[in-house]
């Protein structure tokens, strides 16, 4: 396990006290049904799904739903919330590099606020292809351009936002049709500087055809 990976473990026992990260889970949720509404028979995967936030949001509305992410400790605590809700139809499982193989094939696929943490994109793009069926979907939420200014620490932190137009490029070139991209919400935050900023996230889509 990366050493991301580790850290990321070690903040899954207090990951969701944070209001503004719960806040954020459910914003973009709303985003994503809008742009590209849930169904009861669709298989679903959430890439990089920390604690299960949004995968739990999604989780009633679709057939099934898997949570991948590189952390074991924030996997743990995604187990424990899906089981004391009672939810059968929630699975796990670890991922590790640039480009993981994906346990199964899905409908639809969820990336969100993940992506800034992969250094090479294009290859994780290539992947999620792969691994949707014919007429499926991504979903990207992620931070516009940010200035450096949305992590205090920049370890495992690759990319500081995304320029729109340049991801859509990445995305044609990993076979992606039909995509488009609107602000899903905004994040006010203050740093370490005492500064307080507001950063819009966007939220890109793109089919398999």
């Amino acid at each position: 396990m990366s050493s991301r990976g580790r850290d990321f473990s070690e903040a899954a026992a207090t990951w969701d006290e944070k209001p503004s990260r719960v806040n954020l889970a459910k914003e973009l949720f709303a985003a994503i049904c809008d742009k590209a509404p849930l169904q009861s028979g669709l298989r679903l995967l959430d890439y990089g799904c920390a604690t299960g936030l949004l995968t739990l949001q999604c989780a009633p509305q679709v057939h099934s739903v898997m949570g991948v992410d590189a952390a074991p400790g924030m996997l743990e605590v995604l187990e424990s919330k899906a089981a004391a809700l009672g939810l059968d139809n929630v699975g796990v499982a670890l991922i590790e590099g640039t480009a993981p193989v994906l346990p199964g094939e899905y409908d639809r696929i969820i990336c969100t606020m993940t992506l800034h943490h992969v250094e090479h994109v294009l290859p994780l793009l290539k992947r999620f292809y792969v691994h949707l069926v014919s007429g499926g979907t991504l979903c990207i939420a992620d931070l516009d351009p940010d200035g450096g200014k949305f992590h205090d620490n920049h370890a495992g932190t690759f990319h500081h936002g995304f320029d729109r137009t340049l991801l859509k490029g990445l995305l044609e070139e990993a076979g992606f049709a039909n995509i488009s991209d609107s602000t899903a919400t905004e994040i006010v935050r203050e740093g370490a500087d005492g500064v307080t900023r507001t950063f819009s996230v966007f939220l890109m889509t793109g089919d398999r055809l």
